[in-house]
């Protein structure tokens, strides 16, 4: 059988087009309308083909470029290529996939962090922060930094970023025993998520609420 061309992917992932998913990723910021199981069954039956991946990701289809994530090889992206890739994952769904998927299993990833968490678009400083988010799980050496910044920036920073920083303020709280009181004194006192709805099971993810569940899980 030969190779499917980029061609061939579109067709087969407009083919799979739902409106009822479409409709439900729509209120996630997502414009498209494949189920991602389904997307998820594609990816597999490819396998890994990094050049098709990068035309995937040349399109302007979000469901093409979340499959890009799932087929590419992480490692043999430059870091110059995953700067620019972030800076058109348009959409929150393509912006977590390459972050998660992708730039967290490359060699440049540490030397991402740093730029994005700098960077002042915050859709891409959002994505600095997760990645020290990660870090923070690892061992990160300046907590006591971050619940600075956290403290003096979160409450008035814009909805993407403010979600990174929150998740980072959670996950100090949770893994660091030391600073898990003043993570959860700064959750209490800016109150960021404290209405969010949540459904029945599911953690709220309200720093505070957040950490002593977690905490409370493990042991």
């Amino acid at each position: 059988m030969p190779e499917p061309t980029v061609n061939d992917v579109l067709a087969e992932l407009a083919a799979l087009d739902e409106p009822r998913a479409r409709e439900i990723n729509a209120k996630h910021g997502d414009d498209h309308g494949v189920n991602l199981t389904k997307l998820r069954a594609v990816a597999k039956r490819l396998k890994t083909q990094q050049e098709l991946a990068r035309e995937l990701w040349a399109t302007d289809d979000t469901a093409a470029k979340l499959l890009a994530t799932l087929i590419c090889r992480p490692k043999a992206f430059e870091r110059a290529e995953l700067d620019a890739m972030l800076r058109t994952a348009r959409t929150p769904k393509v912006h977590d996939w390459l972050v998660n998927y992708v730039v967290k299993k490359s060699p440049h990833a540490e030397e991402l962090r740093v730029a994005w968490f700098a960077d002042p678009d915050p859709v891409i400083a959002s994505a600095g922060w997760a990645l020290t988010t990660d870090r923070v799980a690892q061992g990160h050496d300046d907590l006591g930094n971050l619940l600075e910044i956290i403290e003096k920036e979160m409450k008035d920073a814009p909805e993407r970023l403010q979600w990174a920083m929150n998740h980072c303020l959670a996950q100090i709280g949770i893994e660091h025993a030391e600073h898990r009181a003043r993570a959860i004194e700064i959750g209490e006192r800016l109150e960021v998520l404290k209405d969010y709805p949540t459904p029945p099971n599911c953690t709220s993810p309200f720093a505070p609420i957040w950490i002593t569940e977690m905490v409370r899980r493990k042991s």
